[in-house]
């Protein structure tokens, strides 16, 4: 007897994950599943059923808000991976120069280390297949180096002044992903702990950094959530309960088929004192607007940076019988005061949603806190200080700095995006690793002594001047494992108008920033990265000069 897949599909959906109550929810299921009956046993020609049901369920969820979505069988593992903490594979971070695959770095621990790999080498072979020369796609290269725990890999590596090839033996194994990006002392008495999302594994991460920059004297806290996306609720609970009195409400959940939730914090926190700076913009979402919501309706934090993204609706996962998904909005995220994180939206309307951060700009909302309005109707005062704080989408911080516009011209967001701006700084590491790594034997002394050298920021220039001609770019895509970057540069480069050369003038400083904290980053880890990117980001500036003045944080804390 033959399976109606697709018609099963839906037909779970409507009668047991959803299910209705009243003559009309009833009609409407009947009708969606005679409907499709119907297709599949009466239609003139064979049709597709799993696509046919996922296409059912997709334009289903599109008219409702911004968050339900579908997936499928890939796309669950690939929001999956970053999230668990870990993968299996052989531990590298690579990119491609001149169409090899290059070692960036070499995971601690990992299988390439145990066997001898090393940051420079380059990639010629994978089993059986050559890999240089071809222009192979990021995500085949992923798939010959990915594979099961346990599993064997061969590759042939060049190395510089080693002639011939060496071949290696790796057995796959699991690869962790780490969510803290950078934790430092920035002086004597503050810390620094930067997180990127709100995975499986961030609370103990987060704890082993919070406990060594404890154990070197930290007594105030800089806690970074720009750029972070969210995650895992019960992480992001656990994380503020570190800083919260027992019994106060986290966050709490509700919707209309979904009574009150509360979390509450547990009074075992181990900073519930201490002066603490949380760090937000507009990419924050989520799982951080719950942290940075909570903290400021206690008055706990002070909240530093750019309104973030307003992303408030609780996704429930609906697994399906084939390992797809479903993630159906349940509920809304509010703070302790009542406000919803969630910012406006129309259903089916997904565009215009996506669009926000575009409208933000023109209407100067990164520029000048004045460009932004709320109405009294969204008007909260904050648990403790009574401090005035606003819902409508978003979290607001206590102290808003603009972003730097005259910097962020569109030649530096050109050679960011098409790869130009690493691919230089990884071809310059090639070339000068072992000198740089013998002059320079810590980042103290690398952000004290090192300059970007003019011939670097001419090799760029032409790099840039090159891929103008070139049809052939893709931008840079960021993965867990692999960066990849093709660009095929030729000789007959143009030069640049005058507007290009003004627009590089002008990021010329930033250029020179993003540079030395890639090489950085090249020579150590990522927290060496922001060790020295911070030092020219006005956001962090700002948390630097609020928290050493004690007058100042208590006067924004306080809302005076």
């Amino acid at each position: 007897m033959k399976t109606k897949k697709g018609s099963l599909l839906l037909s779970l959906f409507f009668t047991l994950v959803l299910p209705v109550s009243g003559q009309s929810g009833d009609m409407a299921s009947r009708k969606l599943n005679m409907a499709l009956y119907a297709i599949e046993n009466m239609y003139v020609d064979k049709v597709d059923e799993n696509k046919l049901a996922e296409d059912a369920i997709i334009s289903l969820l599109k008219e409702l808000d911004p968050h339900s979505n579908y997936l499928n069988k890939e796309e669950v593992k690939e929001m999956n991976e970053p999230l668990q903490g870990n993968f299996e594979g052989i531990g590298i971070q690579f990119n491609m120069l001149t169409d090899t695959l290059y070692v960036v770095s070499v995971i601690s621990g990992g299988p390439s280390e145990k066997v001898g790999l090393l940051a420079g080498d380059r990639i010629i072979q994978v089993d059986d297949t050559i890999i240089s020369g071809v222009k192979m796609k990021n995500s085949d290269i992923m798939k010959r180096l990915r594979g099961k725990k346990g599993t064997e890999v061969r590759v042939k590596v060049l190395r510089n002044n080693v002639p011939g090839l060496i071949e290696f033996k790796i057995i796959r194994g699991e690869i962790p992903i780490y969510s803290l990006d950078a934790s430092y002392m920035i002086d004597k008495e503050t810390g620094y702990i930067r997180l990127s999302r709100f995975a499986a594994t961030s609370y103990n991460e987060f704890m082993k950094a919070f406990n060594k920059l404890q154990q070197q004297g930290m007594k105030n806290l800089i806690f970074d959530l720009q750029g972070n996306g969210g995650g895992y609720l019960n992480v992001a609970t656990d994380i503020a309960n570190e800083f919260l009195g027992a019994g106060k409400t986290i966050v709490y959940t509700e919707g209309a088929k979904q009574r009150r939730d509360d979390m509450k914090a547990s009074g075992r926190g181990n900073f519930e004192k201490g002066k603490l700076i949380v760090l937000i913009d507009e990419t924050s979402a989520s799982a951080s607007e719950i942290v940075s919501g909570a903290l400021q309706d206690w008055d706990r934090a002070v909240l530093v940076g750019r309104r973030s993204f307003g992303k408030g609706l609780v996704q429930r996962p609906i697994q399906l019988p084939d390992g797809s998904m479903i993630r159906l909005t349940t509920a809304r995220y509010y703070t302790p005061t009542g406000r919803c994180i969630q910012k406006p939206y129309e259903k089916g309307n997904k565009e215009n949603y996506e669009k926000d951060w575009i409208n933000r700009y023109n209407h100067g909302e990164m520029i000048s806190a004045d460009s932004i309005h709320f109405p009294d109707s969204l008007k909260y005062g904050t648990l403790v200080n009574k401090r005035t704080v606003y819902g409508g989408g978003g979290i607001m911080p206590d102290y808003f700095v603009p972003i730097d516009t005259t910097k962020y011209t569109p030649f530096f967001r050109n050679i960011v995006a098409k790869g130009i701006l690493n691919r230089t700084a990884i071809k310059y590491i090639d070339s000068n690793r072992d000198f740089l790594k013998k002059e320079y034997q810590n980042v103290e002394k690398f952000s004290q002594k090192y300059q970007v050298p003019e011939n670097l920021m001419e090799d760029l220039l032409k790099a840039a001047k090159d891929a103008k001609n070139s049809k052939n770019i893709e931008s840079e895509e960021d993965e867990s494992e692999i960066s990849v970057t093709e660009i095929s540069p030729k000789n007959d480069s143009t030069e640049f108008s005058e507007k290009d050369m003004e627009e590089y003038n002008r990021s010329k400083p930033l250029i020179e920033l993003q540079l030395k904290s890639l090489i950085a980053r090249d020579l150590w880890d990522m927290n060496e990265y922001f060790y020295i990117f911070n030092q020219e980001s006005n956001v962090f500036k700002k948390a630097v000069e609020i928290i050493k003045k004690p007058e100042e944080y208590n006067k924004l804390l306080k809302g005076k």
